[in-house]
């Protein structure tokens, strides 16, 4: 049994209720965000694809202690394979784009674990900055692939299954993500409950001990960095299938400190936690730069700072611990 920090509460084997709850509340947002929002499912879609690269960052940030601020690079690769495939190579089954985006994602994981991973600490942070630089600077010199500072176009998805068609409005692109959402989720949470992930958990407290135990440290955290590039890359995929366009953005610096404060906003350690950040923020951000065009960054950084100074675990893993204090006092 290993404690969860984030949460305060212990992980166990047997039947995952929490994680039921999880999924159940996805559907339930999910179709509660489709009826509130008719007219702005591009927006809920791109929350989504926000979703699975905040779920592959709490993966190596809150399950696994790395320190990393170029994840962006794996929601790009994940973008750019799904895209240049459709582009170029004529492949047009969204689960095929899906899968090829999961793949990207994982090798650039692999490519980056190797690098950042040689690190610790500020170092650490340094080069996930470096690698993200890297990764758009080549997207922006092989022109002929990615379309460079134009983008990448041409992306037409076929219909999902051969049933559903990709249509204006759309609504479905929007399930597609929501369904992809709800398995990731599923499979995340499988994922770190397993003895895998309570040993990632282990190397996050204890290193050393880790290591005195005859575990490879490394080893666990690298693997751990492909699994959460194939996540970040499905994010990028559906990302490239909604909008049907790739740009550079997707390798920005700004993609992977927007993705971190999601993270923080809803409590690391939590993979429901990191979706309420990423629906909060973006909810927010929307919201606020709609009524003050010229000043919401200022709104979002207040927002920031109170979050920090009161609710150090975010409003998920505050609210997992406000519970949990309810709950032994009435007792």
């Amino acid at each position: 049994m290993i404690e969860n920090r984030a949460t305060a509460r212990p992980v166990r084997s047997g039947i995952d209720a929490a994680g039921l709850v999880g999924g159940l509340s996805i559907v339930v947002v999910g179709v509660v965000g489709y009826y509130l929002f008719p007219d702005n499912l591009a927006l809920l879609t791109r929350i989504i694809a926000m979703g699975l690269l905040v779920l592959s960052l709490d993966l190596i940030t809150g399950y696994s202690g790395v320190a990393t601020l170029g994840h962006s690079a794996l929601f790009g690769a994940g973008a750019y394979g799904a895209g240049i495939a459709a582009a170029h190579m004529g492949v047009g089954e969204p689960l095929t784009l899906t899968l090829i985006g999961a793949v990207a994602g994982a090798i650039a994981g692999l490519a980056s674990g190797l690098v950042i991973l040689r690190a610790h600490g500020l170092a650490q942070l340094v080069l996930s900055i470096a690698v993200v630089h890297l990764f758009h600077e080549a997207a922006n010199k092989a022109s002929a692939w990615t379309g460079g500072s134009d983008g990448l176009s041409g992306i037409m998805p076929r219909a999902v299954l051969g049933i559903f068609e990709f249509d204006l409005w759309g609504t479905t692109a929007y399930f597609y993500g929501l369904v992809l959402l709800i398995v990731v989720f599923g499979v995340l949470r499988f994922l770190v409950r397993s003895p895998f992930g309570m040993l990632a958990r282990g190397v996050k407290e204890d290193p050393i001990r880790i290591s005195a135990m005859g575990a490879s440290v490394n080893s666990v955290l690298l693997r751990m960095y492909v699994i959460s590039g194939a996540v970040a890359g499905i994010g990028g995929a559906l990302s490239a299938i909604s909008t049907q366009v790739v740009g550079l953005d997707s390798f920005s610096f700004t993609l992977s400190a927007e993705a971190l404060v999601m993270l923080v906003l809803g409590g690391t350690g939590s993979l429901l936690g990191g979706l309420v950040g990423t629906v909060v923020f973006m909810l927010f951000e929307e919201t606020v730069s709609a009524l003050n065009p010229f000043h919401w960054l200022t709104i979002v950084g207040v927002l920031l700072i109170a979050v920090v100074l009161f609710a150090p675990k975010g409003f998920y893993g505050s609210a997992v611990v406000a519970a949990a204090r309810l709950k032994r006092a009435r007792r």
